[in-house]
């Protein structure tokens, strides 16, 4: 093989596998460098093996890809691995806040780690993640909930 011959294997072979590896790591970066590999393979293809061979291998290349991307989109979502990688939800019915943090407000609980000033405290049977004003509270300290800001359960120490 001539070493144009191996330069287009190669750039062929890596732009397979930097697409096929853009699944896995998402940005971007991957796939444009497939695509850019892919590019090269067809110039290099011309320089190779011909202009006729090479219009003939640059329009396989972009018929394969073309293929592979529609059988890509129709099949891998039901994949046991495109599972894994996509919602099965359409996420209407997610929330960012939990509701009933409401009813925790003057209740008191133990520290179940060290408070510095984040950590977990027990309430109601609940381990909830809480923080302090910024006052640091030891590990089976009694502790009551002063405030609920969102997501965020804000507690003190009981002074016994």
């Amino acid at each position: 093989m001539e070493p144009m011959q191996i330069l287009f294997a190669v750039l062929f072979v890596s732009g397979l596998i930097l697409l096929a590896a853009e699944v896995f790591v998402p940005g971007g970066i991957l796939g444009a460098m497939g695509a850019l590999a892919l590019v090269g393979a067809i110039v290099t293809a011309f320089l190779a093996f011909g202009p006729t061979s090479g219009i003939w291998i640059g329009l396989g290349i972009i018929v394969f890809a073309g293929v592979v991307l529609v059988l890509w989109v129709k099949y891998f979502p039901r994949s046991r691995i495109g599972k894994s990688l996509t919602l099965s939800e359409d996420g209407s019915d997610f929330k960012a806040q939990e509701d009933d943090l409401e009813v925790l407000l003057g209740k008191v609980g133990e520290s179940l780690s060290d408070l510095r000033p984040a950590g977990f405290v027990r309430l109601e049977g609940r381990r909830i993640d809480v923080v302090t004003r910024g006052n640091m509270i030891e590990k089976g300290e009694q502790v009551m909930v002063v405030d609920i800001e969102g997501n965020r359960v804000v507690v003190k120490k009981i002074q016994n």
